[in-house]
């Protein structure tokens, strides 16, 4: 039995949730969301005492083990999704690197002789506080915004696929807070050797 799974989900004031056979719709101040579950996975929605129950029908099996806790999950990121929305901070770091946003597209100078241009996926919000880096040690910075966590992280994941950061300067796209672990360079010693 899943630790996660057996827990249930609360629903806060001003998000709705549908139940249409395996399609579980939520709705909220911010949008709406949904999902369909598997055969094997029962979810009880409970308006009147303001909470979901997510039950394994099948707790012999491994895979519906599994889906327990995945199930409860994606519906508590849904629940959230839609009353209180999800962001993601972005840092770039490096010389002459910077970050635009222009016709649905997220355009990206870091360190190419192009451009790197990013759909913007639909329900993402990008918000730009610092658009050019100052020098090594002031970033660039971004924030990525939506209801849907998994298309949110999975942009996120992608921009910083653009360039990860390197581990002697730290150069590239990393989430705030992100810790890069560094490498010292070459050192050159100077004299001569033997005579």
């Amino acid at each position: 039995m899943s630790r996660i799974g057996k827990k249930p989900v609360a629903i806060p004031k001003g998000v709705k949730v549908e139940q249409e056979g395996p399609r579980i719709k939520v709705s909220g101040p911010l949008g709406s969301l949904q999902i369909d579950c598997n055969e094997g996975i029962k979810v009880k929605v409970d308006n009147s005492a303001g909470q979901i129950v997510v039950e394994n029908e099948n707790p012999q099996s491994r895979h519906h083990k599994e889906l327990h806790g995945t199930t409860r999950a994606l519906i508590a990121n849904m629940v959230e999704g839609v009353s209180k929305g999800f962001k993601q901070s972005m840092e770039i770091y490096g010389t002459g690197y910077n970050v635009k946003e222009q016709g649905g597209k997220l355009s990206l100078q870091v360190g190419f002789a192009h451009t790197i241009e990013l759909p913007i996926p639909k329900g993402i919000k990008v918000t730009i506080e610092t658009g050019a880096t100052k020098g090594d040690e002031t970033p660039a910075k971004f924030t990525l915004s939506g209801v849907d966590k998994c298309v949110l992280g999975q942009f996120a994941a992608e921009i910083r696929k653009a360039k990860p950061p390197e581990p002697y300067k730290g150069k590239g796209v990393r989430y705030a807070g992100e810790y890069v672990k560094r490498k010292v360079g070459k050192a050159f010693t100077s004299g001569t050797t033997g005579a």
